[in-house]
C-alpha cells in the first residue's frame, strides 16, 4: 500500500490481445448504482494517509495517516478517538474482538502494534519486517497476518500472546491480502504481477499464480461464496481470479491510481477506489460473467476505501487536492498539490433506485 497521496514484475501479454479482451468485457449490461457524498469528516493533519478500515462490530472507521490512526463513528461521523504513540508511519488496521484488541503497524520501524479497542491505548510492539503495511485477522487460524510490502514477507502473530509465530517468504514485493477463511490467505504479489497463496496451517507459500495483463496489483478483494478474487492493477485493469485454481477469468478496465479493492457480497459488486477521483464498479452477474459499469465520480486522491456490506456505504479518505501540470512537460505522470491540514473521510451512500 502506497502511504503517500503523491505516489501512485508484471506478466506481459500482447497489447492487442489485452485491448480486445477489455472491449469484449467492458460494455455495460446493467445500471450503475447511484451514489452521493453524504458526510465529509475533517481529519486534519497529517495529510499523508493510507488505509481506511471499517470495523462492522463496533461500527468504527479507522483511518491511518502518518504517525496516528483516527477513529470515526461509522454512522454519525463523530471522531471517537486517536491511536497515538507511533513514531513512524501507520498503515493497516485489524480487530480481534474476542480479545478486545486491535492492531496497526509502524512501517518505518518494521513493527506491529497491538492496542486496546476500548481505550485505544497501545499494549505491545511486535517485531515484523521493514515496510510493515497491510494487516488482516484470519479467523480460521486465529492469527494476525502483517504484510511487509517491500520486504516481501508476511509476519504471522498470535494475538493471544502478541508473539511471533512465523515469517512467510512471499517471493517478492507484496501489497494487500485477503483471507479465504478456509485455511488459505491470498496476497497481491506486486513485484511479479501474481497472486501468492499462503497455507495458514503450515505458514508457507503453496502457490504463485501469475496474472497475465495485470501490472503491480495493489488492491485485493474476495467473494468467498464463489471463491473469486478481484485484484486492482496499476495499469488500470481489474483481474478476476479463480481462488481455487488461480485461473484469470476476466480482465476489466478501472480508473487510474487504484490502491484498494472491496467486494460487496450483498449486491455482487466489486469496487476499485482510484486516485483519479473515480470509483470503478464491476458487477458479478454470475461466477463466470463480470461486467464493468461506468465509474462513479468521487474526489481526487480518494485511492483507498472500505465498504459496509449491510448498507452499501463506501468510506473514502482524501484531502483537498489539485492536479498540477507535469514537470517537465514530457513527464506524463500526474502531480498533485495538497492543501495542508485538509485530510478528510468521505461517506459515499448508495441512493434508492
Amino acid at each position: 500500500m502506497v502511504s503517500s497521496p503523491l505516489n501512485c514484475s508484471a506478466a506481459f501479454v500482447a497489447a492487442a490481445l489485452v485491448a480486445s479482451a477489455l472491449q469484449a468485457q467492458a460494455a455495460p449490461q446493467a445500471d450503475t448504482p447511484s451514489y452521493t457524498i453524504t458526510k465529509n469528516v475533517a481529519l486534519g493533519a497529517p495529510d499523508r494517509w493510507d488505509y481506511v478500515v471499517l470495523d462492522p462490530v463496533l461500527n468504527r472507521v479507522y483511518v491511518s495517516h502518518s504517525e496516528k490512526v483516527t477513529v470515526v463513528d461509522g454512522t454519525s461521523g463523530a471522531i471517537v478517538g486517536t491511536i497515538n504513540g507511533i513514531t513512524g508511519t501507520t498503515h493497516g488496521i485489524a480487530s480481534v474482538h474476542a480479545l478486545g484488541k486491535g492492531y496497526t503497524d509502524d512501517g518505518k520501524a518494521g513493527i506491529a502494534v497491538s492496542f486496546d479497542l476500548k481505550t485505544l491505548k497501545i499494549i505491545n510492539s511486535i517485531k515484523a519486517e521493514p515496510d510493515a503495511d497491510g494487516i488482516v485477522f484470519d479467523q480460521w487460524s486465529g492469527h494476525i497476518l502483517v504484510i511487509d510490502g517491500g520486504s516481501g514477507k508476511i509476519t504471522v502473530i498470535d494475538p493471544k500472546t502478541d508473539t511471533l509465530v512465523a515469517t512467510v517468504d512471499g517471493g517478492g514485493g507484496l501489497e494487500f491480502g485477503v483471507s479465504g477463511e478456509n485455511g488459505k490467505f491470498y496476497v497481491d504479489g506486486a513485484e511479479k504481477g501474481e497472486i501468492v497463496r499462503i497455507d495458514t496451517k503450515t505458514n508457507t507459500a503453496d502457490a504463485h499464480w501469475p496474472m497475465a495483463g495485470c501490472q503491480k496489483p495493489h488492491g485485493l478483494a474476495i467473494d468467498r461464496a464463489h471463491m473469486r478474487l478481484f485484484a486492482s492493477c496499476a495499469n488500470k485493469v481489474m483481474a478476476v481470479v479463480d481462488a481455487e485454481t488461480g485461473a484469470v477469468l476476466a480482465t476489466l478496465p478501472i480508473g487510474e491510481g487504484s490502491d484498494f479493492a472491496e467486494f460487496d457480497p450483498s449486491r455482487g459488486l466489486a469496487f476499485s477506489s482510484n486516485r483519479d477521483g473515480t470509483l470503478s464498479i464491476i458487477v458479478e452477474k454470475s461466477p463466470a460473467t463480470f461486467v464493468a459499469l461506468p465509474a462513479v465520480t468521487t474526489e481526487l486522491g480518494a485511492r483507498t476505501m472500505a465498504i459496509d456490506p449491510k448498507t452499501g456505504r463506501v468510506f473514502l479518505v482524501t484531502a483537498d487536492m489539485t492536479l498540477a501540470p507535469a514537470v517537465p512537460p514530457s513527464d506524463a505522470r500526474p502531480r498533485y498539490s495538497v492543501k495542508p491540514g485538509s485530510a478528510k473521510l468521505l461517506f459515499l451512500d448508495p441512493m434508492p433506485q
